[in-house]
């Protein structure tokens, strides 16, 4: 079993910033990908980013250039910094790790941006 933790959502001025992160704890060796969805009102879950154990990343196009994801393995969290925010970034973010065994995801963490 695996337990994600988020944290870091807030309200947040269009271009302003915010830090998410997310800790993991439980059967985590064979987790490789960790990564971050959104979903907002009324729309699917959608990939933000995802980053490898070895560092590798993938965005959304929507995100490139304004997020970066990081991860520390020898805390088990991983990192999503989000810069020069719009309001279509609003969404509930969820935390995601991929291992072996199966697909685990955190509670959520709201990220609301004002106009």
């Amino acid at each position: 079993q695996v337990q994600l933790v988020e944290s870091g959502g807030g309200l947040v001025q269009a271009g302003g910033s915010l830090r998410l992160s997310c800790a993991a704890s439980g059967t985590i060796f064979n987790c490789n990908l960790m990564g971050w969805y959104r979903q907002a009102p009324g729309k699917q879950r959608e990939l933000v980013a995802i980053i490898t154990l070895d560092g590798s990343t993938r965005f959304a196009d929507s995100v490139k250039g304004r997020f970066t994801i990081s991860r520390d393995n020898a805390k088990n969290t991983v990192y999503l910094q989000m810069n020069s925010l719009k309001s279509e970034d609003t969404a509930l973010y969820y935390c995601n790790t991929q291992c072996i065994s199966a697909n685990y995801w955190g509670q959520g963490t709201q990220v609301t941006v004002s106009s």
